[in-house]
């Protein structure tokens, strides 16, 4: 009976150290994702562009290059001619415009021959431009010498005229292939037009020159002439 027992409890021993153990599941982590913020783009404010017209009330007026009669003509504009207003002087005196006869250009008309439609009062201040050189015309009188080789020195006259846009202060200086520089000049436009530069130069002997005018302000240019001398024994 004794033995009975035991082996009943050996059995019951075993069959609990050999129980098959069953793992608890993994309890699985689900991430919570915030709620991405949302952006409301408020409208931008509509911007109105200005709607500035005018109308020629003179029979023929001129568009120039700058505020004021002392400056270059651009175009001219006929009585009942329109055109838009983009700008203005300090003053309010003279319109900045789009040169109806120029869809890419501007120029500026007196308000005392026009008529406007507009806010005026709200277009902008436009500065006068800077006044340039335009053009220049150099010239050398005689433009070629041929002279018996004992007839030297030989003279060329010199002849620049220069054209301005508008009122400016000119300064300039000559300089010839030889090496001869001279002092800076100034000429003084008080509008817009052309001015006449005249002085000489001597040749020594036979060579091929050149002689060039150099603008130095308002705005920088360089016109050359050529002038081959020769001689015959």
């Amino acid at each position: 009976m004794n033995r009975l027992v035991l082996l009943t409890g050996l059995c019951s021993a075993f069959l609990a150290a050999c129980a098959t153990t069953t793992p608890q599941p993994t309890a699985t982590i689900t991430p919570v994702v915030p709620p991405s913020a949302t952006f409301t783009l408020e409208p931008s404010p509509t911007v109105t562009p200005l709607n500035v017209t005018l109308t020629v009330k003179e029979s023929l007026i001129n568009c120039r290059f700058g505020p004021g009669i002392v400056y270059e003509l651009i175009n001219e504009l006929e009585e009942g001619d329109t055109a838009r207003v983009v700008g203005k002087s300090e003053a309010s005196t003279w319109w900045y415009i789009r040169d109806p006869g120029n869809p890419d250009g501007l120029c500026w008309v007196s308000a005392e021959v026009t008529e406007t439609n507009g806010a005026t009062a709200e277009l902008p201040v436009v500065q006068p431009p800077v006044t340039t050189v335009t053009a220049i015309n150099l010239r050398a009188e005689p433009n070629r010498i041929v002279v018996n080789c004992s007839q030297f020195p030989q003279t060329v006259f010199l002849e620049a005229e220069v054209t301005t846009n508008g009122p400016a202060y000119v300064t300039w200086k000559w300089e010839a292939s030889t090496g001869a520089i001279s002092n800076d000049s100034t000429l003084v436009f008080k509008q817009a037009g052309k001015q006449v530069i005249n002085d000489y130069y001597q040749f020594a002997e036979p060579n091929d020159y050149w002689i060039k005018l150099h603008i130095l302000s308002p705005n920088g240019w360089t016109e050359q002439v050529n002038i081959p001398v020769n001689c015959t024994p």
